[in-house]
């Protein structure tokens, strides 16, 4: 991947934490770029990692192999549209990370055969230790595939899909999934705080047991079910506490939340790529049992607008 110039669009804390993992991994600072409409976000990336910054989006495509748009996902295709002239002229790897925006619709709002690569990373990448999904068109070739898969690594293990389909189910096992162990977490401090712990005590501890368990499975060629088992003892105290867990289907409503995520990824997804219209009009007629108000679709409007 060296030689390889790398312009991000927008400064954010994802694109942070990227230019910070390649920096960290040895990758030439001279040979980042990053463009933001926030003078001070740019300074501080300047001060911290040495990277070049700049306010014109169009210096970035410019002087890049490979361009991350690190943007919200509403101005995504305002961020585009006024740069489609030159990027299907210079042909950089267009790299996004914006949730739930299609490849089709990166691909229609740039216009041309342009190599795209879809990533959905998560937030844990915020501190080197995340998870990303990655999709790839047809118009990316194997060297950029090797590099947008560099990229993720610096802050993420990274795993390639063949269908973008899948990125909903991507979304809702990785994307969503630090918010369903947050709430683990959650839900066994306050346990403990009944149970007589002072809540800072309570608090490290369901911590720490996550992050000893989370590293027990990553370093354990066992499967969780094996290690499970091994800790869980005939009429004992973990065995008492699963069984509660089976009684009240934990398993199925964990199937029951990531449906429900991945379903409204696939909703979120069809709702960007939308003109304005067709997305009140959608949203008006499935919405749920029609209760939902004017002023919520009138603020979903304001997100997924075009």
């Amino acid at each position: 991947m060296i030689g390889q110039k790398i312009g991000f669009i927008g400064g954010g804390n994802m694109a942070r934490s990227l230019v910070g993992g390649l920096v960290h991994n040895g990758f030439p600072a001279g040979f980042l770029r990053v463009a933001d409409i926030n003078a001070e976000t740019l300074a501080t990336l300047q001060a911290d990692f040495g990277v070049t910054t700049t306010q014109d989006n169009q210096e970035v495509i410019q002087h890049s192999d490979v361009v991350v748009f690190a943007v919200k996902p509403q101005v995504m295709k305002q961020v585009l549209e006024p740069l489609s002239a030159l990027i299907n002229r210079t042909q950089p790897l267009i790299m996004s990370i914006a949730a739930g925006v299609r490849e089709q619709d990166i691909s229609t709002w740039v216009g041309g055969k342009v190599a795209v690569v879809r990533g959905m990373p998560n937030t844990p990448a915020l501190v080197g230790a995340g998870v990303t999904g990655l999709y790839a068109n047809t118009h990316v070739s194997p060297d950029q595939r090797q590099v947008a898969g560099a990229i993720m690594d610096a802050v993420s293990i990274t795993f390639w899909v063949d269908d973008e389909a899948k990125m909903d189910a991507v979304t809702a096992a990785s994307g969503s999934g630090p918010a369903y162990f947050f709430l683990v977490m959650e839900a066994m401090e306050a346990a403990a705080v009944e149970l007589g712990l002072k809540p800072e005590q309570a608090r490290k501890m369901a911590i720490e047991t996550a992050y000893g368990a989370a590293k027990m499975a990553r370093e354990s060629e066992s499967s969780p079910a094996v290690l499970r088992a091994n800790v869980t003892s005939e009429g004992g105290t973990t065995a008492a506490a699963l069984d509660v867990f089976e009684r009240h289907h934990l398993k199925g409503l964990f199937r029951e939340a990531m449906q429900a995520a991945h379903h409204r990824s696939e909703e979120l997804g069809e709702l960007i790529g939308q003109p304005q219209s067709t997305c009140l009009i959608k949203y008006f007629r499935e919405s749920v049992n029609g209760s939902q108000s004017r002023n919520e679709c009138v603020e979903l409007f304001a997100q997924y607008s075009d």
